[in-house]
């Protein structure tokens, strides 16, 4: 039998679970993917808005997406798109998230549909 976690699963974890839980019905997989409660009189109830709302997010899909935003611009997506000119770029929120400043340098590392970017460890001197 399944056990109920303790705290609902997110990300990865919740979806590898639903995909484990598939022969269930939704309710029974909301449950032992943790997004139940007790009412006041003690019975369980599953929370399917909370389990819908966690397997969406950890698909990566926006539920609200102007709801979140502070007013200062677009938030960070984590995804890049190839420009006509064949060009990629990443934006000032990923190298200020990361501590990166005017002058780092990246050696790249190309692989069968990836590029790494491993920092060097000196800056030239201005």
């Amino acid at each position: 039998m399944h056990e109920i976690p303790e705290n609902p699963l997110i990300g990865k974890t919740l979806l590898q679970k639903v995909k484990e839980l598939s022969h269930f019905s939704r309710r029974e997989t909301a449950k032992f993917c943790g997004y139940c409660s007790k009412s006041k009189n003690g019975q369980l109830r599953v929370n399917l808005t909370d389990f819908y709302d966690a397997v969406l997010g950890a698909k990566g899909v926006p539920l609200d997406p102007d709801g979140s935003k502070d007013g200062r611009g677009r938030e960070a997506t984590y995804e890049v798109t190839v420009h006509q000119n064949g060009q990629i770029v990443i934006g000032s929120t990923y190298t200020e998230k990361m501590g990166l400043k005017a002058g780092d340098r990246f050696e790249i590392k190309l692989g069968y549909k990836h590029i790494h970017l491993k920092q060097k460890e000196e800056s030239p001197k201005e």
